[in-house]
């Protein structure tokens, strides 16, 4: 997937799904995530921040993701993400897919397609 604002570029290895993500503009990725449980990410995320930062938004707290972190991400976040950011990202693919499913419905009624 390629746009002016975010590049992914991905892979499937067995029974995961990795994303190298590049974040050219801040992108709030809750939008997306509409109509999924608490409308919120419902794949685990395991990744590494190469640059910028990002906001991890769960229910009852929130967390800052930083260049040089590693991270986990449980099921039901929301990220949101600053102008500039780049992660590499290994997710279950089985989630993925589904949470994906939503993500690209929703995106295609924000675009008007």
């Amino acid at each position: 997937m390629q746009s002016r604002e975010l590049v992914i570029q991905e892979a499937e290895w067995g029974d995961m799904h990795i994303g190298y993500e590049t974040y050219n503009e801040f992108t709030d990725l809750g939008p997306l995530l509409e109509g999924l449980p608490d409308n919120r990410c419902q794949s685990a995320h395991w990744g590494y921040v190469i640059k910028g930062r990002m906001l991890i938004k769960y229910k009852d707290h929130e967390e800052t993701i930083s260049a040089g972190d590693a991270y986990y991400l449980p099921p039901g976040h929301i990220a949101i993400m600053e102008a500039g950011t780049e992660i590499i990202e290994f997710s279950p693919k089985e989630e993925y897919s589904k949470t994906m499913e939503t993500v690209e419905l929703n995106l295609a009624s924000i675009l008007g397609k």
